[in-house]
């Protein structure tokens, strides 16, 4: 089985193409990077992936600046729908499984218990609403379709272009100034991109129903709470400072409530581990 990783470089495309490998030899892994494939052009996409083999595509790409994108919605929309509905348009002609992933970003942030793959996307901001285009464009598209749903990623790559990780901004920040000042009331799922890569490798390998899986760690945090998690597993002596979203305000909106729920693909793939142990295999690894 051939499977092609667009975004090869990016936090979750990386930990995808270096943990895949080693554990399913008998798979082939083919690493796609911007230079390979820019998405942004949409012309490029289809004759580039019309002339490789591949059995799985595997969407990592994404124009994820959240506050940049509010400015720049037709970039956003370009590359998270625009070009999604032509990997799926391929990957019918070819017969291949798309998996595309996505954010919890589609929903407002309004519930009060964790989303489910069920419930309807209410995005808030340009960078939702244009990943929720994108899913719906790929399930129209292709019957093949595999959308996951991630969250509040932290991986050994970093994230591409925004200067490293939320794990490795607190560390940094705290080692720098003794201190890191967070948003108390925002409540999301904090997620390790390994665990995800193992989510989707066995939705790959047990050839699992198409659909929408929520691919996160179990548990939920506040980012405060969860920046309070890493400055003490990191046994560093700074002061965590809880703020408001109205001290710490930014261009888009963010849903102040966007946990998900896993148990669908945990009912795939076994228990997911909670964040905090998540975070503890990031930071001794």
């Amino acid at each position: 089985m051939k499977v092609l990783v667009l975004g090869a470089n990016g936090q979750l495309g990386l930990d995808l193409c270096k943990l895949y490998p080693p554990r399913h030899p008998a798979f082939e892994l083919l690493p796609f990077t911007r230079n390979k494939l820019d998405v942004s052009d949409l012309i490029d996409i289809a004759p580039t992936l019309e002339a490789n083999a591949f059995d799985v595509l595997v969407n990592c790409t994404g124009y994820h600046k959240t506050d940049e994108v509010e400015t720049n919605a037709t970039l956003a929309f370009t590359v998270n729908a625009h070009a999604v509905r032509i990997m799926a348009e391929i990957c019918h002609k070819k017969h291949a499984k798309l998996i595309h992933i996505s954010t919890d970003y589609v929903f407002s942030g309004e519930a009060v218990q964790p989303y489910t793959e069920s419930d309807c996307p209410r995005p808030i901001n340009v960078y939702g609403a244009s990943k929720a285009m994108g899913e719906m464009l790929a399930l129209m598209t292709h019957d093949q379709v595999y959308i996951v749903r991630v969250a509040s990623l932290f991986g050994s790559a970093g994230a591409s272009g925004k200067g490293g990780n939320f794990v490795e901004t607190m560390l940094r920040i705290a080692k720098e100034k003794g201190e890191v000042r967070v948003v108390n009331d925002i409540v999301m799922s904090p997620t390790a991109t390994a665990d995800i890569v193992d989510g989707i490798v066995t939705l790959i390998e047990k050839q699992s129903e198409p659909g929408i899986y929520h691919a996160v760690n179990s548990g939920q945090a506040t980012w405060y709470e969860f920046a309070r998690e890493i400055i003490k597993r990191a046994d560093i002596k700074a002061a965590v400072i809880p703020l408001t979203s109205s001290e710490f305000p930014t261009v888009a909106r963010r849903p102040a409530y966007s946990v998900l729920d896993n148990s669908k693909l945990s009912s795939i793939v076994g228990e997911i581990p909670h964040w905090i142990d998540a975070l503890d295999r990031y930071l001794h690894k």
